[in-house]
């Protein structure tokens, strides 16, 4: 009996101590929680200020950019042969493309008003052989529920269709396929729910990497050509060499054989 009642005891103190352990967490977690709300709200008024000096500096840059514009606008070629040269965007473009961006005379990437709510790509064509318009745009809004695409529709020339990446002869049949093709992620306006992925890639590379500073990319060409000059050197180098050893372990079997 006296085991029992001792036993009864024990398990009365450790349920008075759990509950003790419960409360003092329960109230961390709830000073925790204050702690927290409170960081919220410093980094909702910062993103707010970082939004407001981001439509303040967009406006300083623009008349900067209109300047830049007029001196890309002598320079034959220029956003076609930047956005080749970028190593990601460049692959995106296939033999047709390339073409057609010979037409291409400049882009153009605009922030909506209050930045956050999206932005605005814009790619200006001479007229050309392949489609009826000279101005396609393609336009990201972020939305509560997702992201909302538009893009200008297309209106491809007879025997000129590269929609979604697929050529179209004259007589309608189809070819092969591409593989990869701007304009079929120009034409590609499925939106982007929440849950996924609301990141276009393609679009960040050229308004985030692209367009505030093409000249990196457009003095690629020179450099690979440089590099590819260099590895030429080192190669024509490398053959001297074996060539150099080659003789040298001829040399070695002749004074071998008159040894013998």
């Amino acid at each position: 009996m006296v085991a029992d009642k001792t036993k009864k005891m024990k398990v009365a103190e450790k349920g008075e101590n759990s509950e003790e352990i419960d409360e003092k967490l329960v109230h961390s977690i709830e000073k925790l929680q204050e702690m927290q709300d409170e960081l919220e709200k410093i980094n909702e008024e910062a993103s707010d200020k970082v939004l407001e000096i981001e439509q303040k500096y967009n406006e300083i840059r623009k008349p900067v950019y209109d300047k830049r514009k007029e001196i890309i606008n002598s320079m034959p070629e220029f956003w076609a042969t930047a956005f080749l040269n970028h190593p990601a965007l460049g692959e995106l473009l296939n033999e047709e493309d390339r073409k057609i961006f010979k037409y291409l005379t400049s882009l153009e990437v605009e922030d909506s008003k209050d930045v956050k709510s999206g932005y605005s790509i814009t790619f200006n064509f001479n007229p050309n052989p392949y489609f009826e318009e000279t101005k396609l745009t393609k336009t990201f809004n972020f939305l509560d529920e997702g992201t909302k695409i538009i893009a200008t529709p297309i209106k491809w020339k007879d025997d000129k269709g590269l929609s979604n990446g697929v050529n179209h002869e004259k007589t309608g049949k189809k070819r092969a396929p591409a593989d990869i093709s701007f304009f079929s992620w120009f034409s590609d306006t499925e939106q982007k729910d929440v849950m996924d992925d609301i990141h276009d890639e393609v679009a960040e590379l050229i308004k985030d990497d692209l367009w505030p500073n093409p000249l990196t990319f457009f003095n690629n060409d020179a450099d690979e050509e440089d590099f590819d000059a260099e590895d030429a050197d080192g190669e024509e180098k490398d053959e001297d060499d074996s060539e150099d050893d080659e003789d040298d372990d001829e040399e070695d079997d002749d004074g071998d054989e008159d040894d013998k």
